[in-house]
């Protein structure tokens, strides 16, 4: 069993705290991202975790064990760090065996053989007698990778490990850390300030910001349903309207919008709503206006591709702004300044107390 609970952890250099009260489950076999800006405290948490630091209050406990004061290799984990930190004179293979062979894991034989499968799990079985100069740096990272898991961790922590990667390498190294992940069952930390590679990866999101975590949940719930602002706003492309609740809507400016959700709040609240933008529907104008619809104006049009994202201002200039994705295909009609209908169905936004 490969559990990890945190209590009550701080962390403070000098006059700053960096880390706030964390409380985190991990459960065997999960694999949970650690996401935020940089400087929010994610890497100093994996720190903590793999015993480069020691928190000022709090416990770290692994498989029951308090492991708050025991030195990294006490802790049967394995580190995967942004540079990949691999010896230059060794070849892959000498590189996996490395940690085996200081720790007495098994005989020579066992131990390059373990190298070896541990190798081509990675995708270079036909790279074991190259060094590292000679391979690009996915190649570089996925020894890394390996060498990581040939100590037999019981928990693997990986601190950015793909942010020097050009995005197609990225892409796909993301996938196969996955798919080894799952198929080891191996719990696992990945630190990262990239959302789209934190949705795509994980079984749990710890959404970080000033040493906070401010929400833990699934990818899905974490999209869908942020907990405040600072997550909405954060994970994933959104537009965010200031106003007021009146049980059913919220008023912004001239504007009533529908939002089911408004109702959560007391009528006259200060709220945001904050809507995806695959959630919103255009009309041009010289349609009649969809029920519920508001008058809105193009400010801004990005092609991506088979999406196109356009960007829309309504009329009170001060309220926020809005997005809308669109098939590329359908897409070309709506230009620079012109007038539109904005709508979206009634329990697609969310309302959060304004910030």
């Amino acid at each position: 069993m490969s559990g990890v609970s945190l209590s009550g952890i701080r962390k403070t250099y000098g006059v700053r705290t960096v880390l706030k009260q964390i409380d985190m489950e991990l459960a065997q076999g999960e694999l949970v991202c650690l996401l935020g800006p940089s400087g929010c405290g994610k890497t100093t948490l994996l720190r903590i975790l793999a015993g480069f630091e020691t928190p000022d209050h709090g416990q770290v406990m692994l498989n029951g064990q308090d492991v708050t004061h025991l030195p990294p290799n006490k802790r049967r984990m394995g580190m995967v760090f942004q540079a990949y930190s691999l010896f230059p004179n060794m070849t892959a293979l000498q590189n996996v065996r490395f940690g085996p062979r200081v720790r007495g894991l098994g005989d020579t034989k066992s131990q390059l053989s373990e190298a070896e499968r541990l190798l081509g799990m990675v995708g270079l079985g036909a790279h074991i007698h190259k060094f590292p100069h000679q391979m690009s740096g996915g190649q570089q990272q996925r020894v890394a990778l390996a060498r990581a898991l040939a100590v037999k961790p019981d928990i693997l922590l990986l601190d950015e490990p793909l942010s020097a990667l050009d995005a197609k390498v990225r892409a796909q190294l993301r996938s196969e850390i996955r798919r080894i992940q799952q198929e080891t069952g191996i719990t696992t930390v990945f630190v990262t300030h990239d959302q789209e590679e934190a949705l795509s990866i994980s079984d749990r999101v710890a959404v970080m910001s000033e040493g906070h975590v401010l929400q833990m949940a699934s990818p899905t719930e974490i999209y869908r349903t942020p907990a405040d602002g600072f997550v909405a706003r954060f994970i994933g492309a959104g537009g965010v309207l200031a106003g007021t609740t009146d049980g059913a809507g919220v008023r912004v400016g001239d504007a009533y919008l529908l939002a089911y959700a408004a109702s959560q709040h007391p009528a006259g609240s200060a709220v945001e709503l904050f809507l995806r933008p695959e959630h919103v529907t255009l009309n041009q104008r010289d349609v009649a206006a969809p029920a519920g619809a508001v008058p809105a104006t193009v400010q801004e049009v990005t092609f991506f591709g088979s999406l196109t994202r356009i960007k829309l201002g309504l009329h009170d200039g001060d309220a926020g702004e809005i997005w809308a994705d669109l098939p590329s295909d359908h897409a070309g009609h709506y230009a620079l300044g012109m007038p539109v209908w904005a709508s979206w169905a009634p329990e697609s936004p969310r309302v959060l107390a304004r910030q």
